[in-house]
């Protein structure tokens, strides 16, 4: 551990060495993407299960969750922001749309471009699964300090744009 707060992880010792670490030398432990997918996929797990019985999915959740918090969205945006595929997306709208959570709309200045909402019905439906979803961020969170949370959000958020390929 005392390595990864040396710099010996993300850099050489000697700033003018040009040394890639070895994963075996980091460890999978310190590799950080090994434990940002670990602690997702058990999130994701997790929510999957508790959403069973629903009738609904963690994609038709992230995009409920995502038109919760704006206006509309056309379905790059959602793909991005809900972390899907595009053509998921689309199914996952089909089936949105179907229960009737969203609504798709033309944009008046561009007929081939569809804006997405959430319906009232889609709120309810979003506000049911919500808790669970934060029971679950407070159960990751326990024993972590509102400082230290602020703090490995901060540190996400440039990952994120370090790591942005979309203007998005």
């Amino acid at each position: 551990m005392a390595e990864r707060f040396s710099g010996a992880v993300l850099r050489p010792d000697d700033e003018n060495a040009e040394v890639k670490r070895s994963l075996g030398e980091i460890g999978l432990n310190n590799f950080a993407p090994y434990l940002m997918n670990r602690l997702m996929a058990r999130y994701n797990a997790n929510l999957a299960e508790e959403l069973k019985h629903m009738d609904m999915t963690t994609a038709k959740v992230r995009t409920l969750a995502v038109l919760s918090v704006t206006p509309s969205a056309t379905i790059n945006e959602l793909s991005v922001f809900a972390v899907t595929e595009q053509s998921t997306m689309s199914r996952t709208l089909d089936s949105l749309e179907e229960q009737g959570y969203i609504r798709r709309q033309p944009r008046a200045e561009d007929m081939r471009v569809r804006d997405v909402t959430i319906t009232e019905e889609g709120r309810a439906a979003f506000a049911k699964v919500w808790p669970i979803m934060y029971d679950f961020l407070l159960q990751m969170f326990e024993g972590i300090g509102e400082d230290e949370h602020r703090a490995f959000v901060g540190t996400l958020q440039k990952i994120l744009r370090n790591v942005r390929k979309n203007e998005i």
